[in-house]
């Protein structure tokens, strides 16, 4: 709507400031045609290659689009909007994403009975490629917005940063595809074919199996729906709990709807690791919060927290590409296989050092600034 407001203004002569320069609208409507023929093309190979679904392939990729054009928009605009509110970690796109699935589902199963198509795995996976794009749009309008948002707030100028977006969704579109090959070559994924090195760790994908689970149980017809109804009480009555604990308590304490959960479908092994983070926070935050440089030792402490998060990430697909090339599930092992005994203590200790050593370091530059 900003750019069309730009445009309206600029084609009555008005002079625009730098902040309110956005694309072209027609240049943003020309890159949504493209990217829509793109996804026409994907559905239509898709469908095409699916013997159950080649004679409905036009039905499928019309009824495809539309869906896509419709809930991306919707999706979009939530999530956006929740990423420049209050960032994209918070925004909710993985409760977008059941919708958009179920959704999708229910309607897969109007087209099996308009079509007479037969039940296939194939309409489920389908769908699944449906609910991808609309994923897609979700978490590009989540980094988009908070890009554009932290923009606005140090006065750039939109179309420099949205022809630079747009860039990076180009360059992500080819680089994470060999990522993610990549890391299923050296570890493979919950449900999916095995890795190419003997012994090596399954990936979990706790939401990817979510979505996949409710995709197979809508089409499927065994979709326990009491199940999901109980869901959404529980989730009601924890966000009854959340606003009165938050009044009572003067926001000291919380019952946050989304952490709880996420607490129910993430294995332990994931959520393990944010409980001890954000404890080791709580910790530091205490400890720098009667000092005087308690704001900038804060924010110094975040972007520490955010380069481990990232170094971990960029440090995985460096691990995945050496267990490719040396065929070895565990190429930087000092022990040998099963010594569980002092190779545990040793990476407790190990990490309790790094976590102390890096958040002293932190608070010493802090104090400097």
């Amino acid at each position: 709507t900003s750019a069309l407001a730009a445009n309206a203004r600029r084609n009555h002569g008005e002079a625009l400031e730098l902040t309110e320069q956005d694309l072209p609208i027609k240049l943003v409507g020309g890159i949504s045609v493209v990217c829509l023929i793109g996804i026409a093309g994907l559905l239509a190979w898709f469908a095409q290659t699916a013997p159950a679904l080649a004679g409905s392939t036009p039905l499928l990729v019309i009824g495809g689009l539309v869906y896509v054009v419709l809930i991306g928009f919707a999706v979009a605009a939530i999530c956006g909007y929740m990423a420049g509110l209050i960032g994209s970690s918070n925004s909710p796109v993985s409760g977008v994403g059941i919708l958009a699935v179920v959704i999708a589902s229910v309607l897969m199963l109007g087209v099996m009975a308009v079509a007479g198509v037969p039940a296939d795995p194939s309409i489920i996976a389908f769908a699944l490629i449906v609910t991808a794009v609309v994923f897609a749009v979700a978490v590009i309008a989540n980094d988009n917005l908070q890009d554009l948002k932290t923009g606005q707030l140090v006065e750039a100028t939109p179309w420099r940063q949205q022809t630079a977006l747009i860039v990076g969704v180009g360059a992500g579109a080819l680089v994470i595809p060999l990522i993610l090959n990549l890391l299923n070559q050296a570890f493979g994924f919950e449900g999916g074919p095995p890795a190419i090195v003997e012994g090596a760790k399954t990936l979990a994908a706790p939401q990817a199996t979510l979505i996949s689970a409710l995709a197979r149980g809508v089409i499927g017809g065994d979709l326990r729906w009491d199940l999901i109804g109980l869901g959404a009480v529980i989730g009601v009555v924890i966000i009854i709990l959340d606003a009165v604990l938050e009044k009572a308590t003067g926001k000291k304490i919380k019952l946050p709807p989304l952490a709880v959960g996420i607490g129910f479908y993430l294995p332990a092994a994931v959520t393990t690791m944010l409980v001890i983070g954000a404890v080791c926070g709580w910790i530091y935050d205490k400890a720098v919060s009667s000092t005087r440089y308690a704001d900038v030792a804060r924010r110094m402490g975040v972007l520490l927290a955010s380069g481990l998060i990232v170094g971990e990430s960029l440090f995985g697909v460096f691990t995945a590409g050496v267990i490719v090339a040396t065929r070895d599930d565990a190429p930087f092992a000092m022990l040998p296989e099963g010594s569980t005994w002092p190779a545990m203590p040793a990476g407790i200790v190990g990490f309790a050092v790094a976590v102390i050593g890096l958040y002293a370091w932190t608070r010493s530059r802090a104090s400097k600034v």
